[in-house]
C-alpha cells in the first residue's frame, strides 16, 4: 500500500512513524529544510509507549505524483486551502483523502474540490508536539486513529486500509461504519472546551472552581449537543454523562488547543470550530448567545494578532 502524509510534524510525523516501524514505508510530504533535517537526522519519536528512530521517505512538493493509495492530511484547518494546492498533483482516481482536521466543515470543501468518492471522514485522538529539535513528543497514551466512509456503513477500501494500519505498534487505527456520528461528537466536545476556556482564559478546573463554572459549561456543552442533534448526529446519554464529568472536574487541567495557541499568539481555528457551531446554531433557531460572543471574543483577539498589538 503506497501512503503519503502531508507533512512530518506531531500527528502526521507520529502515526507515519509507527507505520514506518510496522515495516511500511510511508512517504512524507515535507518542505525542502524538513526534508533536508529528517535526511539527516531522521525520524524521532519520544514516547512511553517506546521511542523510534529511523530514515524515513520523503518527498517535496515539486516532485509530488499521482499513484498513491492512502493520503493522511494532518494539517490546521486554516492551512487546508494552501494544502488543497500542495496534494493536487499526487490525487488520482485511485487517492483515498483521509483528513483529521478538526471540525466538519473541511469534508465538504475536499469533496468539492476532489469528489466525494475520494475523501473519508477521519478523527485523530492525541497529544503530540514537535520539539525545536525536531522530535515528536508523544504527551499521553492517546494513540487513536478513527476513520470511515462519509456516507456510512464500510468498504473493501476502508477494510483494506484498516488492515493495514492496525499492524502499527504505539497506535489504535480503527474503521466505523459511522464516522460523521463520531466526528460531531468529538465537535461537541472540542467545541465546549473551545468556548469555555477561551472565554475564561482558564482550564476547566480554575473554571470548575469558580462561582457558576460548572454550570456555564455544562450549559455549553448541552447547547452544543443540540446543535448535533439539529445536523441529524444526536449525541447518546452516555457520552453526555462522560463529558458532564469531563466539564465538571474541579482538578482538571484540562484546555483547549485553541487556548494554548491563542495564548502563544499563534493561529488559531475560530472560524473552524466557533463560527461553524455559531453558523449551525443560528441556521435552526437555536439559542447562539454563548457562540456569539465565544467567536467575537477570538475574532478581536486575531485582529490584535495580526495588527502585532499582543504582550511581549
Amino acid at each position: 500500500m503506497r501512503i503519503l502524509i502531508l507533512g512530518a510534524g506531531a500527528l502526521g510525523g507520529y502515526f507515519g512513524g509507527r507505520l514506518h516501524q510496522a515495516g511500511l514505508d510511508p512517504c512524507f510530504l515535507v518542505r525542502p529544510g524538513r526534508a533536508a533535517a529528517l535526511a539527516r537526522d531522521g525520524l524521532r519519536i519520544s514516547s512511553g509507549l517506546g521511542d523510534y528512530q529511523a530514515k524515513v521517505t520523503t518527498i517535496t512538493p515539486d516532485a509530488l505524483h499521482p499513484g498513491w493509495d492512502v493520503l493522511l492530511l494532518t494539517c490546521k484547518a486554516y492551512d487546508l486551502p494552501e494544502a488543497m494546492e500542495t496534494i493536487r498533483p499526487a490525487v488520482d482516481s485511485r487517492t483515498a483523502i483521509l483528513p483529521v482536521l478538526n471540525g466538519i466543515s473541511h469534508i465538504e470543501t475536499l469533496q468539492r474540490a476532489f469528489g466525494a468518492e475520494r475523501v473519508f471522514g477521519g478523527i485523530a485522538k492525541i497529544q503530540a508536539s514537535l520539539a525545536l529539535d525536531g522530535t515528536i513528543r508523544h504527551l499521553n497514551d492517546w494513540r487513536w486513529l478513527t476513520f470511515g466512509e462519509v456516507a456510512g456503513g464500510t468498504s473493501p477500501r476502508v477494510e483494506r486500509i484498516a488492515a493495514v494500519f492496525s499492524a502499527a505498534p504505539g497506535m489504535v487505527a480503527t474503521a466505523v461504519p459511522d464516522i460523521m456520528a463520531q466526528m460531531w461528537e468529538k465537535l461537541v466536545h472540542l467545541g465546549t472546551s473551545a468556548v469555555c476556556t477561551v472565554l475564561m482564559r482558564a482550564n476547566v478546573g480554575e473554571i470548575a472552581r469558580a462561582p457558576g463554572g460548572i454550570a456555564f459549561m455544562h450549559g455549553v456543552l448541552e447547547a452544543n449537543a443540540a446543535i448535533a442533534a439539529a445536523e441529524g448526529f444526536p449525541v447518546g446519554a452516555a457520552f453526555m454523562q462522560q463529558y458532564r464529568g469531563v466539564f465538571g472536574d474541579s482538578a482538571s487541567a484540562y484546555t483547549a488547543s485553541m487556548l494554548r495557541d491563542l495564548e502563544a499568539g499563534g493561529r488559531i481555528e475560530a472560524d473552524h470550530i466557533l463560527g461553524f457551531l455559531l453558523e449551525a446554531a443560528r441556521r435552526h433557531g437555536l439559542p447562539s448567545g454563548l457562540h456569539e460572543v465565544a467567536f467575537m471574543h477570538a475574532k478581536a483577539f486575531e485582529q490584535r494578532r495580526d495588527a502585532k498589538r499582543l504582550p511581549k
